[in-house]
């Protein structure tokens, strides 16, 4: 399943030739929406929301740009993922295709980390992913900005 957006669907296309699985495509997976930010570089953003951006980057819940909360991102991408992960059959896999922000708060609600932990996660580079699995206590990350297949993890805690 992918974000309908232009970038990930076009990664989500090149992963069903190589698996031969077709793509749900989801708007709830696309990446947060920041408003009057969309666009601009980085320095742009400094220049005309410095304080907006400071706050945002502290950690306080802010509508960037007057777009979306990190929090609502999470509210509408991580039930969508949730509702697929359950379909799947035992030892079944889910890739999801979105976005470095959707892809950070979906991970963060899943784990159950409280929001203002999310940023802890990092972001994700291009091309990379992260890969979770549940556990007896719930979702685990098992891997995280991962540019290689994963190997096993072998542990007694599973």
């Amino acid at each position: 399943m992918a974000s309908d957006l232009q970038r990930a669907a076009a990664t989500a296309a090149e992963l069903s030739v190589v698996s031969g699985l077709t793509v749900a495509h989801d708007a709830a997976l696309r990446e947060t929406y920041a408003g009057e930010w969309q666009g601009l570089t980085h320095q742009e953003i400094v220049e005309r929301y410095g304080e907006q951006y400071a706050a945002w980057k502290r950690g306080e819940p802010v509508r960037r740009g007057g777009g979306e909360l990190e929090t609502e991102v999470a509210d509408r991408a991580a039930p969508v993922v949730l509702e697929h992960a359950e379909k799947l059959p035992e030892d079944g896999t889910l890739v999801v295709v979105s976005h470095g922000g959707t892809i950070r708060t979906t991970i963060g609600r899943l784990l159950g980390l409280e929001a203002h932990h999310w940023e802890g996660l990092g972001g994700l580079s291009n091309c990379c992913w992260s890969v979770l699995g549940e556990g007896a206590r719930g979702w685990r990350l098992l891997e995280h900005n991962a540019g290689t297949l994963p190997e096993p993890v072998l542990g007694d805690d599973d």
